[in-house]
């Protein structure tokens, strides 16, 4: 990933929050097939190696998990954006020299991965990522609530992903290369938008005031 000094997030702290917050991630291994990237919800184990280790499964169809990788896996994560008009540069009233551009969050994480069938250990992936998600819901559903059988019948449609994290680059492009004045124009823009996601990006710029 191209990163401008301006832009690089190297606070490990930032680096896993991003990730813990994207939700959905896509990994990406190139084969002698070519490309394939799939979208995968993946669970953080901060606790483990150096930079963390990420967890998950994929459908035992996928032909991913089958073809060797050359080289590192990469999985993307991918924080807020928002489109950012050149309108709300007080700049271009000056001298007019500005152009579109987006701002957004990105986390790349690179390792070898390690796919598995053990029904143990797809059981406790599936349990992990599951009461990741159900834990804020009012009535959480639990992997138990279902029968045991059907679990079972279930897990032998997967394989799970292990994937330690062995480098990790952070980007975080929010108009740092902008002066102040353009910096709070773009947020007051943003902050004006309908658009959720808009609103959550106008939060993320360094403002003068």
């Amino acid at each position: 990933m191209y990163v401008p000094p301006a832009f690089r997030e190297d606070d490990p702290s930032e680096l896993r929050r991003i990730m813990r917050e994207a939700r959905l991630s896509t990994l990406v291994t190139a084969t002698t097939e070519g490309l394939i990237a799939t979208p995968l919800p993946l669970i953080l184990d901060e606790g483990e190696g150096e930079h963390g280790v990420l967890h998950g499964h994929l459908a035992k169809a996928n032909p991913q998990w089958k073809l060797p990788a050359s080289g590192e896996a990469l999985v993307i994560f991918s924080g807020p954006d928002a489109y950012v008009s050149p309108s709300w540069y007080p700049s271009k009233r000056e001298h007019g020299k500005v152009v579109p551009t987006w701002n957004y969050v990105a986390v790349h994480a690179y390792g070898q991965p390690e796919f598995f069938d053990d029904e143990a250990r797809l059981l406790e992936a599936v349990t992990r990522l599951t009461n990741l998600h159900e834990q804020p819901r009012a009535a959480p559903w639990s992997v138990t609530d279902a029968p045991e059988a059907f679990i079972k019948a279930q897990l032998k449609g997967i394989v799970g992903l292990r994937l330690p994290i062995t480098r990790i680059e952070g980007k975080r492009k929010m108009s740092q290369n902008r002066n102040a004045d353009d910096r709070d124009g773009v947020a007051e823009g943003l902050l004006a938008s309908d658009e959720a996601s808009d609103q959550v990006v106008s939060r993320l710029i360094p403002r003068q005031r």
